[in-house]
């Protein structure tokens, strides 16, 4: 049986663009992926980045789901550090009764941005302590619970969107693992943890009574097209414009031809880099899917949730039509 196919959008700004035309790109992405029969799509909370449109993971959904049918849309995450339970609670218990049956939540843990951007969302760093206790008591709310003082959430109480943790290291797979939630993995851009990651979930997995079983979830890079060389090519080109996107904080920054970037990441601080995107599966429609099912089995992943990284709008339609097909 074919492994199962969900999509995260990046809800990417290209150079020159805007963040309307990012977002407008989001509807069709998400129906390309609805059409090609992917589980879900996600959006991921992002704060200060100008390239990334998704800051509002809950109003992106809302938009989407107007504009689409059946396919499940959530968040990939929301960086619950950034944010109350109860106000999440809200939002999606909200998305849940305009679109029954369609809401996902995927909760994050990482800082996810600047000190700044803590200031700014008033906020400080060490929130990210209390993940745990907020993780649970999010979902009491989404069950019907009151907290102490009496509080429910209206609209989320006994809505139950179904609930899951994201990471990029141990912590995250401990975490799911303890609370019998589904667990993903940010292998599309930290894969070095992956298999341990997923090794310590899967053996210290406490059955819950939504989830009897642990699920998986494993993020890769997909760039499919017609052609070997034309998939290999914009594989090349997102991979050099991450590594600008990189060298453009350090005091170095200015703009670094493509010979001068192929050269960087031959060296050892390069070669970092490059293992960022290193979980990918680039070619033809054949060879991508052929690649997927070979990483989800080294993986031990239930699902896998595609990033297409090329950098032009109708590349990545393409690539998320082929790779479904």
């Amino acid at each position: 049986m074919p492994v199962a196919l969900s999509l995260l959008d990046l809800a990417f700004i290209r150079p020159g663009g805007t963040a309307a035309e990012s977002l407008a790109h989001s509807v069709e992405l998400a129906r390309t992926a609805e059409s090609a029969g992917y589980g879900r799509v996600w959006y991921a909370e992002h704060h200060g980045m100008p390239t990334i449109a998704s800051s509002a993971p809950a109003v992106v959904i809302a938009h989407v789901a107007a504009h689409t049918s059946a396919i499940r849309l959530g968040a990939g995450g929301v960086m619950l550090p950034h944010h109350s339970p109860l106000v999440v609670a809200e939002q999606f218990g909200t998305l849940a009764a305009l679109h029954p049956g369609r809401i996902d939540l995927g909760l994050g843990r990482a800082p996810g941005g600047e000190r700044a951007v803590y200031a700014a969302l008033r906020r400080t760093p060490d929130a990210s302590d209390r993940f745990p206790q907020d993780v649970v008591e999010l979902q009491g709310l989404l069950a019907g619970d009151s907290r102490p003082d009496g509080l429910t959430a209206t609209p989320g109480a006994h809505s139950r969107v179904p609930l899951y943790i994201l990471g990029s290291s141990l912590f995250g797979a401990q975490l799911a693992a303890q609370l019998g939630l589904p667990f993903a993995f940010a292998s599309h851009f930290a894969p070095q943890a992956l298999e341990q990651a997923v090794a310590l979930y899967r053996g210290t997995y406490t059955p819950s009574e939504a989830h009897p079983e642990p699920h998986v979830i494993a993020g890769v890079n997909v760039v499919a097209a017609e052609d070997e060389a034309d998939a290999v090519a914009e594989f090349e080109a997102a991979r050099r414009y991450r590594v600008r996107s990189l060298l453009a904080r350090g005091p170095a920054a200015r703009d670094y031809s493509d010979a001068e970037i192929d050269a960087f990441l031959t060296t050892e601080q390069g070669a970092g880099i490059a293992a960022m995107m290193s979980k990918a599966a680039v070619g033809t429609p054949e060879q991508v899917r052929a690649g997927l099912e070979e990483f989800a089995a080294a993986a031990r992943a239930d699902e896998l949730i595609t990033v297409h990284p090329s950098l032009e709008p109708e590349s990545r339609l393409r690539s998320v039509s082929l790779a479904g097909a």
